[in-house]
């Protein structure tokens, strides 16, 4: 019998040494920033194929309209309740600081710039993702651990152009209506601090409006509106679809959503206010 002198792997040997199995070596692991930045790729890559869907024939208007109720009817209460104090908070400090030089009749000038170009778009975009956000990816998950996306598709329905496409309008155009509310709602939390603490009148404080802050300023803040909601229903609606592992797998996704929102909000946010002042001019004091 002819005994083959190759040694055999991960056992002992004729001489009682034991041959170990050659390692192999282990694709490196992925990092955060990686995987975030997959990620971030692959939710505009849907959302933008759902976007595509847009112009087809059977339109989900019941859909649409169902979802613009419910973010409105959702989020329109809670963002007054924030926006006011958030606008007495800024009036509060800037206010302080214009009366110490004389300036307070100023406080409407700078009260614009503060509620309509930052404040009303971000508090838009975190009550979308917190309240919005997650009931749709709380929702989608539902479906997804239920089989019903599955079903959809066997049955030849598209579940972004029925599912996805009417929940990303709907963030989109009611972030748009609410951001003229939630900056009404903050520049008369101003006022009120301006007329109870440092004593301006109405018409000091309306009459200022238009020196520091531009048309420009107003159509930015729409547009980051746009931008915020489409992120955040963006984000919710591919944590819902991709949601694993039973209740616990949707809870767990819902938490992702506004956390992931949140995170590409405030960059998105930064490198929109860069762009915009690189581009726009502002107006001298």
């Amino acid at each position: 019998m002819v005994v083959s002198a190759e040694p055999r792997a991960g056992g002992p040997q004729a001489d009682g040494t034991v041959v170990r199995p050659t390692a192999v070596r282990p694709r490196r692991a992925e990092t955060k920033l990686g995987r975030l930045v997959r990620e971030t790729g692959t939710m505009v890559a849907i959302s933008l194929e759902a976007m595509r869907l847009l112009f087809r024939r059977d339109f989900p208007f019941a859909e649409l309209t169902e979802q613009c109720w419910f973010l409105a009817r959702v989020t329109t209460l809670p963002l007054i309740l924030i926006s006011i104090p958030f606008g007495i908070v800024i009036a509060l400090q800037v206010g302080s600081l214009l009366q110490q030089i004389g300036a307070q009749d100023q406080l409407g000038a700078a009260m614009v710039l503060a509620v309509v170009r930052e404040q009303a778009p971000v508090a838009t975009a975190l009550l979308i993702a917190g309240a919005g956000g997650s009931a749709m990816c709380a929702d989608l998950g539902a479906r997804r651990i239920r089989d019903e996306i599955s079903a959809m598709e066997v049955m030849g329905v598209n579940p972004l152009h029925r599912l996805v496409l009417p929940r990303l309008l709907a963030a989109m155009i009611i972030s748009v209506l609410l951001d003229g509310v939630v900056s009404v709602a903050g520049i008369a939390g101003g006022l009120f601090f301006g007329q109870q603490s440092i004593h301006i009148t109405a018409s000091s404080f309306f009459a200022t409006f238009a020196e520091l802050a531009q048309l420009a300023d107003f159509w930015m803040a729409l547009a980051k509106a746009a931008i915020f909601g489409f992120i955040a229903a963006m984000v919710a609606c591919y944590k819902g679809l991709g949601a694993k592992g039973g209740p616990k797998g949707v809870g767990d996704a819902v938490n992702q959503a506004v956390v992931v929102t949140f995170v590409l909000a405030f960059f998105v946010n930064f490198v929109l206010t860069l762009v915009y002042f690189q581009f726009v001019p502002q107006k001298a004091i």
